[in-house]
């Protein structure tokens, strides 16, 4: 039976974080460290198993892509570390994987934080993030499985340290300057005392381990005395070797300090089941083995791979990867390759070409059956939150954890009864753009709007209602999902899903055609003000936009351009252009929009009275 908001669990768990504040201390739902004994992690007396998720951006954001950006990076809050660990939760995860903590880089623009700036030289303001991360792992329950440092580039590593002293990345391994200015990285995290709960992170339970890095390629020297330097800043925790190998070494099998031995595994299935199997034959009764990422395949071969995974009798694994709700509305996303994104719970119909929803609700069941248990019903959705409307064509709010859709209403100021304006609303449907467009708004009324969250298991009660809301103007909105809103198209056009997402800044719905290709509107009563955002390679490209009285006749308007680039960026990014006919013509009737061949169309815009 589920537990209600009434029962005794919840009771006690309220009561314990009341008297903890009361006390001044921090509240924990762990009261031990993980230990390891034999191949066996264990929570106390109790094994700890897992299938669970990494969230790579759970204190550190590189998706902030919405179309005007320029730097990608920005920090979490606390709503979007919250929903990030609250899925982990509701899928059954206890455990999570981070990403590193960033090292800066020589083309970093000023605005770009990085954990470590220097050698021993850290950023405060990422650091608090990250004590912020650990206060609410704690509170919700969650474990952390923490790397120091990427073997890759994107988000600063060996060579970055290298940098730092003029020096290369193959150094980084051998050089006694740079093991110890990385050394003064470990030391200032491990001994660090979280802001907001008092708790030195070496004393934090919320930690399951330190991981030696991401993927490393190291020699087992570099390894093996960073192990045995981490063990003596701090004896709590585990320590995982982060050396990427497809099968696990002697060396690390023997030494002390490395207390759990992981893997990862992409692509082909097969492959993956063999090398996990014979890692596991070398671990059995030595070391616990967990699969530290894994996915980016068949969901049939996912599937038996977890069933191995949890009949060979590893400690867990960990699927790549999560992403979180974005404080501005809908999602961060972050498309990886072989036609698959990140995960987005509880799954959603644009996530259909890499079998999101299925994927998910696997990973879910296996996490109840890894401990020989049954995955209890999703709990209703907590009401969301209605982010301020300042524009009745931008609405957008901060969802709740495993809804799967949303009903908006509003009313008239006067009124008691709320009309629905919206229902079902998809908040993944459109990325890093507002989630709403309410176009049967009437200019010139005053309206108050609320939002209810839904999924199987029912309906949230209302948001707070957000009000009053004067309509001075409207908008009609098209996105390109496909061609319904358009009245009359020509030449060589495709609508694009899933082509080129990562570089289009994750737009999954875009418009690219063959020059001289071409769109015609119906203007809207009253527009005053079009706009064409587009995606290109080539910053220099341009769009033609027409106007006419009586749809036969066009002639070219003039247009402001704007362009918003990433200055230096690891994915390929294109430019995000901006074409703005300001003034619409009096007497427009309709627009037409010729492409030129290289650009892509991601949203087409009209602003109207």
């Amino acid at each position: 039976m589920m537990k209600t908001e009434s029962s005794p669990a919840r009771a006690l768990f309220s009561l314990a974080a009341i008297v903890a504040l009361m006390a001044g201390t921090a509240f924990s739902q762990f009261q031990n460290f993980v230990t390891a004994k034999g191949d066996k992690l264990m929570d106390g007396n109790h094994e700890l198993r897992f299938i669970s998720v990494n969230i790579p951006n759970l204190h550190y954001l590189e998706d902030y892509l919405p179309f005007t950006g320029t730097n990608p990076w920005r920090l979490p809050d606390e709503f979007e570390i919250r929903d990030a660990l609250n899925t982990v939760k509701q899928m059954g995860g206890k455990v999570a994987r981070i990403y590193v903590f960033s090292v800066k880089k020589p083309s970093d623009t000023p605005d770009i934080v990085r954990h470590v700036r220097a050698p021993g030289v850290f950023d405060e303001e990422a650091f608090r993030t990250f004590d912020k991360v650990l206060h609410i792992a704690n509170e919700v329950g969650v474990r952390l499985i923490i790397p120091f440092v990427d073997n890759w580039q994107w988000w600063g590593g060996p060579l970055e340290y290298a940098a730092f002293r003029g020096k290369t990345k193959e150094e980084f391994w051998t050089d006694r300057q740079l093991i110890n200015d990385f050394k003064k990285t470990v030391a200032f995290v491990i001994n660090r005392t979280n802001t907001f709960t008092g708790v030195p992170y070496r004393e934090d339970k919320a930690i399951l381990a330190w991981e030696t890095g991401n993927e490393l390629a190291p020699p087992f020297s570099w390894t093996k005395e960073l192990a045995a330097y981490v063990k003596s800043l701090d004896s709590n925790h585990l320590l995982v070797d982060g050396a990427m190998g497809r099968e696990f070494s002697e060396e690390a099998l023997n030494d002390p300090n490395l207390d759990i031995l992981s893997s990862h595994h992409y692509g082909n299935p097969d492959a993956a089941l063999e090398r996990i199997v014979k890692n596991q034959a070398k671990a059995k009764g030595r070391k616990p083995y967990f699969v530290g990422e894994y996915g980016i395949m068949p969901t049939d071969g996912l599937r038996i791979l977890t069933d191995t995974i949890i009949n060979q009798g590893l400690a867990g694994a960990l699927l790549w990867s999560l992403r979180f709700r974005n404080r501005d509305g809908g999602f961060y996303y972050h498309y990886e390759y072989n036609n698959v994104g990140a995960y987005r719970w509880p799954g959603f119909a644009n996530g259909a070409f890499y079998d999101e929803r299925l994927v998910l609700a696997l990973l879910r069941e296996k996490a109840w059956q890894i401990d020989g248990t049954t995955a209890p019903r999703l709990p209703v959705p907590v009401a969301p939150e209605l982010l301020e409307i300042r524009n009745v064509g931008e609405i957008s709010w901060k969802g709740s954890v495993g809804a799967t859709s949303y009903i908006l209403e509003r009313k008239v100021e006067q009124d008691t009864s709320w009309t629905t304006v919206g229902d079902p609303i998809d908040e993944s449907r459109w990325q890093y753009r507002p989630l709403f467009a309410d176009e049967t708004a009437e200019i010139g009324k005053v309206y108050f709007y609320r939002l209810k969250a839904k999924n199987e298991a029912g309906m949230s009660g209302p948001s707070t209602a957000v009000g009053p809301v004067l309509v001075t103007t409207k908008k009609f909105v098209d996105e390109m999902e496909n061609f319904d809103r358009v009245f009359q198209k020509d030449g060589a056009l495709r609508l694009l899903t899933s082509q080129d997402i990562r570089k289009a800044k994750e737009d999954r719905s875009r418009l690219a055609g063959a020059p001289g290709s071409y769109i015609v509107y119906k203007t809207p009563p009253s527009a005053h003000d079009f706009r064409v955002e587009a995606l290109s390679a080539d910053s220099i490209r341009e769009v033609q936009i027409l106007a006419s009285g009586d749809g036969i006749t066009f002639t070219r308007a003039a247009t402001e351009k704007e362009t918003f680039s990433f200055p230096y960026n690891d994915y390929g990014f294109f430019h995000a252009i901006s074409f703005r006919l300001k003034d619409v013509p009096p007497g427009t009737t309709h627009i037409k929009v010729v492409l030129d061949g290289n650009l892509q169309i991601g949203r087409i815009e009209f602003s109207y009275r």
